[in-house]
């Protein structure tokens, strides 16, 4: 996941090349909320103190919604739906509820640095959540384009399927609009409405719920700071749990 670019004309070791390994040796030992942790610290340092309120009252807006009371939580019935993931074929959630639980999670996209963390993480844990019998799913408001060029980039291997319009993240109650500072900023740096093929700025959050094979939540991470994610291994440990 991580680019190395080396300078063919230089015939000493490569400072930067070093750097790299010794971040990647590093990142192997850190947990995901580590290194978020760290991502956030760094941002701290380097954004002025402009961009960092713009950033605090998008967060605030978004509690004060009340989407994290209103968002599906432990004990509702899962929506179902049926979506098409990057290449096409039409995945529905039922159909993976017949084979056991589903871990299902959303991300904003591959230009959100957090999120490419998260998928990292995730697939980095996904051996771990088969082995309790569960399948993973990804949900993303990208265009399929867009999506299939972050599995690829992620050597993904579980489902990411384009929730074009938050049509489905609407359904669980994860929608919400973003401010029109924090808008601004993510289409003059990121290209948001590019991404997502619409001019809704709206995003979903980086929800993560555990479905039984009932179609019932049975965990619920839902946070404003999008931040903020579920540990995949945590994730593991519920599922082993559920098990039992």
């Amino acid at each position: 996941m991580l680019l190395v670019a080396i300078n063919a004309c230089n015939t000493q070791p490569s400072e930067k090349s070093s750097t790299t390994k010794e971040k990647e040796v590093k990142e192997i030992s850190l947990s995901q909320t580590q290194v978020l942790e760290e991502r956030k610290v760094s941002f701290n340092k380097r954004a002025d103190e402009n961009t960092k309120k713009r950033y605090q009252e998008g967060l605030d807006a978004i509690v004060a919604s009340g989407i994290l009371k209103s968002a599906k939580n432990v004990g509702d019935l899962a929506p179902m739906f049926t979506l098409k993931n990057a290449v096409g074929k039409e995945v529905s959630l039922q159909s993976y509820l017949q084979k056991g639980p589903v871990v299902l999670v959303w991300y904003r996209g591959g230009w959100c640095p957090y999120c490419n963390v998260n998928l990292h993480y995730l697939q980095k844990e996904l051996a771990n959540i088969k082995a309790q019998g569960a399948n993973l799913i990804a949900l993303t408001p990208e265009l399929p384009d867009q999506s299939i060029s972050t599995s690829e980039k992620h050597h993904i291997a579980f489902e990411v399927l384009s929730d074009l319009g938050n049509k489905v993240a609407r359904a669980y109650g994860v929608v919400f609009k973003l401010s029109d500072d924090v808008a601004k900023i993510y289409n003059d740096k990121f290209g948001l409405n590019e991404h997502n093929g619409d001019t809704s700025n709206e995003l979903p959050l980086a929800a993560t719920y555990i479905i039984n094979t009932d179609g019932k939540i049975e965990y619920a991470f839902v946070d404003a700071d999008y931040r903020n994610r579920a540990e995949p291994t945590e994730i593991t440990a519920f599922l082993k749990k559920m098990k039992k």
